[in-house]
């Protein structure tokens, strides 16, 4: 019985991709019912850029129950071609991608629940968990796995990376290889790896700067404050949120060593001519106070809430800058979950995930920068899987890219997915935009 399924399948599939033609994407869109296309445009080089919306359930437990419309990009370049699933872990956006480049292939780019245009309404914060998440991803790989029967490929980019190793998890079938960019894996709300990393990366020299620049702006937090006011005001911000300015200021005081690392901040460029004008500038270039205005928080809001139930986050050391903070406690978190939810956090799921990649976690290739302050709970594949991670030793989070490999770890890199997809892999895109 099972032999005459399977056959079933591949005869369904067959006919679906004959009944379509290899290049007519339009009318496989058109003609689903669980498709709306809001905007289709095929190129003169023959590829079709169409943004289109999947009808999810909010709970895929209840498919029948409530539904939303689920954001994607879709780039088609032809059926018989090796598929991208990019699993974002916010909004979408129409941002190339190296995975796609060095395959030639289609890219299915999916937004993620309750982010930007993908929201349910009423927006229920209990539907927000990984379950539903990779859920959504895999009705996805279902609907398109129709048409586009060659290799699958999962990626994504920090939170979106994460969302990848976690889609693994739940459905390791619906992919031949999946690639997690900057990735972390958090082990509890207040993750104190990250506290290990902040503690010992880079030289003694560059983290004494670090504090000192971070105690010069407390300490003259009076007189930082009266000149920011001009600065929220021509911005518009506004801070209702968290409280106010102040407590604002402070939460960005205490992010400032996080971003230094995590975005690559030369330390060189830490400011110690004690110009407060100066010094403001780089805050504000460093960390930026909009992090933190209401606007900003109801973007991230799904995002901290996902980071208050599941998925973990981190937190703020305070001994050390006690007597300069006026508004925040010890240890306050960086997650700031929305007024109207009610999140209890749990990390049984990222533990069961932790131990499931150190026994059965095959198939993944982590890309991680070393610098990055998120290095410090990325995923280190043991040697019961078949799972590679390439380091980049000098990178933070936005640096941690194929393009930006040594020749000798493009290298291994390329053997490393072509082996996992039998599909030959194609650097050269990467290399003429360097």
């Amino acid at each position: 019985m099972q032999y005459l399924r399977v056959i079933s399948i591949i005869v369904l599939s067959l006919i679906t991709y004959l009944s379509y033609g290899q290049s007519d994407i339009q009318s496989f869109l058109e003609s689903n019912e669980d498709i709306t296309v809001e905007s289709i445009k095929t190129g003169d080089d023959g590829v079709t850029k169409a943004v289109i919306y999947i009808s999810q359930p909010v709970n895929h437990q209840q498919p029948n129950g409530d539904t939303f419309g689920q954001r994607i990009i879709l780039t088609h370049v032809g059926m018989d071609m090796p598929t991208v699933i990019q699993t974002q872990g916010y909004n979408v956006s129409d941002r190339e991608n190296e995975i796609v480049k060095i395959l030639n292939g289609n890219s299915i780019n999916v937004e993620h629940r309750y982010f930007a245009k993908s929201v349910p309404e009423p927006r229920d914060w209990t539907y927000l968990t990984l379950e539903q998440a990779t859920a959504d991803l895999h009705k996805i790989r279902t609907l398109f796995g129709e048409i586009y029967t060659d290799k699958w490929v999962a990626t994504g980019i920090s939170k979106g990376g994460a969302t990848t190793i976690y889609y693994e998890y739940f459905y390791p079938e619906d992919t031949d290889a999946s690639i997690a960019y900057v990735a972390p894996i958090s082990d509890d709300l207040e993750d104190k790896r990250i506290y290990k990393f902040l503690d010992t990366i880079g030289t003694k020299e560059c983290r004494k700067d670090i504090f000192t620049y971070q105690k010069f702006m407390l300490k003259k937090k009076d007189k930082v404050l009266d000149r920011l006011q001009w600065f929220v005001k021509g911005k518009g911000l506004e801070f209702d949120y968290l409280g106010d300015l102040e407590t604002a200021y402070e939460y960005a005081m205490l992010e400032y060593p996080f971003s230094v690392w995590q975005w690559g901040t030369p330390c060189e460029d830490i400011p110690d001519n004690k110009d407060l004008d100066t010094y403001i500038e780089h805050l504000l270039e460093v960390v930026g106070l909009d992090f933190y205005d209401d606007k900003t928080n109801e973007f991230f809001a799904a995002h901290y809430y996902q980071a208050s139930t599941q998925m973990g986050y981190y937190g703020f050391q305070t001994l050390r800058y006690s007597r300069w903070l006026d508004k925040l406690g010890r240890n306050p978190s960086a997650s700031f979950p929305p007024k109207d939810s009610n999140p209890v956090y749990d990390n049984s799921l990222a533990k069961d995930v932790m131990k499931w990649l150190n026994k059965d976690g095959n198939d993944l290739l982590y890309i991680n920068g070393l610098m990055d302050t998120w290095a410090s709970n990325r995923v280190i594949p043991s040697k019961k899987v078949n799972s590679k991670a390439f380091n980049l030793a000098k990178a933070s989070h936005g640096d941690a890219r194929i393009a930006n490999m040594s020749p000798e770890m493009k290298v291994e890199f390329t053997e490393a997915l072509e082996a996992l997809i039998n599909r030959k892999v194609d650097l050269s895109t990467l290399e003429e935009e360097k």
